[in-house]
């Protein structure tokens, strides 16, 4: 069965921002949208008002699922999904435990994220985090991948992130940029 997918990369966050504007790392962990990156998810609200969807799976990280809320909070269940997390090279890729989001985020549902939902193996880099290998990342995707051929809902829409999305789909999205994947059962496999 073919999915068309659409894919969602959250709205600017602080780590964007900053990131931007020097060029380097400034150890913002979770980092969450900035006033900017709330108007980019509005503003995909209006996109996307006359589009059906059945379910909605957004990353764990805080940015992602403000960018989730922010563009189908109220009107389609948001599922919470770790496997499309985002490669985890910077210090805003680092995650909160499910406790934080939850009291952040109550009405969303956390309890299936296994703690430590992001990468927490292998040497440290100089920041003071591992960063996680281009090995896992792709295994994640492949089984991103197989989970999403698996979903019994035909219309989804995945708010994430540019890196994981990059490996998935060979391409960048900017800032809450939509781009539509189309599926098959062969690719998944």
């Amino acid at each position: 069965m073919q999915k068309t997918i659409h894919l969602i990369r959250h709205g600017q966050s602080l780590f964007n921002a900053h990131c931007e504007a020097t060029g380097e790392d400034p150890m913002h962990f979770d980092a969450p949208l900035t006033e900017l990156g709330h108007a980019q998810a509005a503003a995909a609200r209006e996109a996307l008002a006359d589009t059906v969807f059945d379910l909605v799976l957004a990353s764990p990280l805080t940015r992602a699922i403000q960018t989730a809320v922010g563009i189908f909070g109220g009107r389609v269940p948001i599922l919470i999904e770790p496997l499309h997390r985002e490669w985890q090279n910077s210090s805003c890729d680092i995650g909160r435990c499910a406790v934080d989001l939850a009291r952040e985020f109550p009405a969303l549902d956390f309890a299936g994220l296994e703690e430590p939902w992001w990468h927490v193996e292998g040497p440290v880099c100089d920041l003071g985090f591992p960063r996680e290998p281009e090995v896992v990342l792709d295994d994640r995707v492949t089984r991103f991948k197989a989970m999403i051929a698996a979903r019994p809902e035909a219309r989804i829409a995945v708010v994430g992130h540019g890196d994981f999305f990059r490996r998935l789909i060979g391409r960048h999205l900017m800032n809450c940029e939509i781009a539509l994947w189309e599926l098959d059962s062969a690719e998944a496999a």
